[in-house]
């Protein structure tokens, strides 16, 4: 056994002094970045290049340049001039809770390995069921991500809905949950892997705005228990993705409340406006719900994976997973709160917790309430400089930092409009100076935007446009 080699790998010095280098490093980065210094907001390489040039520096680069390598080969998310998927730029002193957590490696799973973050777990719990609007009754844990989070809350509404013990005895019967056909594809996933299949999956359609028509949920009911399904949740986008277009969480309320069926708010991204003064009308009814995921990594300017999941009934925080592992976990005769391995899908999970309790202590419920309202302002910002524009067009008025709109030109059919915005979207990818996403609704191609940093300004989502134009006048002279 080569004890030196080992010796060398746990070295304290060692590690200060790499540690001391790339703080610098990053720190470096997020100047460059935050303050665009440097153009792009993407590097971006073909698939079959990248994967060669790591090939060749996994053999022939030097060490030394190993960290600097990795950072100038991601998407820079720090950048104004990022404005593609839904993912924060991480406020820099989480990326220190992150490095403790590294760490320490403290799983949390049972109180012995996670003494500090299960009880800082429950204090940030307790600070997000208020803002929802929970009374004291409310729990709920933080997991790794909204796709489980939805699922384990599906679980947890099929346990306290249903009368059969399908956890231990299986199931039988064909089962069902609704939601609009707008909503994340982490919602159709979770269904099919609890066996619903396509059938159980009532898709809502949506509205002209892109909100589930509420409209329709009885007829979609009845025609479900016609056919031997059985509804026992009902899901409501806050918002959804494609478009950030939210649900009306108070209809859907109600009618969850009428048929005795489980309600549940998938707020992954905007679930954070809780916090904000300004857009909290966007989520009313949320203070409704059964159970509700947010995402600390969206809106709330943490690292992934970090996700809340809370329920207006303890209860079902607790008694979702009935399965025991004597060798982790006792019983006890009262809540047992510290050992988060009984309410969650992981056995093991980071110390996500210390992420949310450093902001909240270092800075107040403040700092959420002023990103939150920051992002969507600029989104209504966008909204009208598209509107300013004779030749773009917004698919739907925004209603969050979201927004969809194309670049047309006039005399194009449909069919041509559509590629010519696939062809400007791919030319701003492989230039690199803007990073944004695109989509797809209704049969028409969009490009679309999410304001992540909020230091993404006017100046920056003009700047856009006029690169649009650009690009569009070069794709057309050169034959579309």
């Amino acid at each position: 056994m080569n004890n030196e080699l080992l010796k060398q790998v746990y070295n304290p010095s060692h590690f200060k002094n790499n540690g001391h280098l790339l703080i610098d490093q990053l720190a470096t980065h997020l100047d460059d970045k935050l303050h665009k210094k440097s153009r792009n907001a993407i590097p971006w390489n073909e698939p079959d290049q990248e994967l060669q040039f790591w090939r060749e520096f996994f053999i022939h680069g030097d060490k030394n340049d190993l960290f600097k390598e990795i950072t100038n080969h991601t998407t820079h998310i720090h950048h104004p001039h990022y404005i593609g998927h839904q993912v924060s730029p991480p406020a820099p002193i989480t990326a220190l809770t992150g490095m403790i957590s590294s760490l320490l490696n403290n799983g949390t799973a049972v109180y012995e390995m996670g003494m500090a973050s299960n009880a800082i777990e429950r204090i940030v719990i307790d600070i997000i069921c208020d803002k929802i609007g929970y009374n004291t009754n409310s729990s709920g844990f933080l997991t790794s991500g909204g796709t489980l989070a939805n699922l384990t809350a599906l679980l947890s509404a099929r346990k306290a809905i249903l009368k059969q013990d399908i956890w231990n005895n299986g199931n039988q019967t064909q089962l069902g949950i609704m939601v609009s056909a707008e909503a994340h594809y982490c919602v159709d996933r979770a269904a099919r892997i609890m066996g619903l299949g396509e059938q159980g999956i009532i898709k809502i359609p949506v509205t002209k705005e892109f909100r589930m028509n509420t409209d329709l949920l009885k007829l979609k009911f009845k025609e479900a228990k016609e056919k031997g399904i059985e509804i026992f949740a009902i899901v409501g986008s806050a918002p959804s993705t494609a478009t950030g277009i939210f649900d009306d969480l108070t209809a859907i309320s109600s009618f969850a409340k009428e048929h005795d069926i489980w309600f549940h708010v998938d707020g992954a991204h905007g679930g954070a406006g809780i916090f904000s003064k300004k857009y909290k009308y966007t989520v009313k009814g949320i203070e409704n719900a059964d159970s509700v995921v947010i995402d600390g990594h969206k809106m709330m300017m943490m690292p992934a994976l970090t996700t809340a999941l809370l329920f207006k009934n303890e209860v079902h925080a607790k008694t979702t997973f009935s399965q025991k592992a004597d060798y982790l976990l006792s019983d006890s005769e009262h809540e047992d709160w510290y050992n988060s391995g009984k309410r969650t899908f992981e056995c093991t999970k980071n110390m996500m917790s210390i992420h949310w309790f450093t902001l909240l202590k270092l800075y107040g419920e403040e700092v959420f309430d002023a990103n939150v309202t920051s992002l969507y302002d600029m989104g209504a910002v966008f909204s009208k400089l598209i509107e300013g524009e004779p030749n773009f067009e917004l698919a739907l008025k925004p209603m969050s930092n979201i927004v969809c709109f194309r670049y047309c030109e006039p005399g194009l059919n449909t069919e041509n409009l559509n590629e010519l915005n696939v062809k400007i979207r791919q030319a701003l990818l492989h230039d690199g100076e803007f990073y944004i996403v695109q989509t797809k609704l209704n049969g028409i191609q969009y490009m679309r935007i999410t304001v992540m940093n909020p230091f993404t300004k006017t100046v920056h989502l003009q700047q856009l446009l006029n690169k649009i134009k650009i690009e569009s006048k070069d794709i057309l002279s050169n034959g579309q």
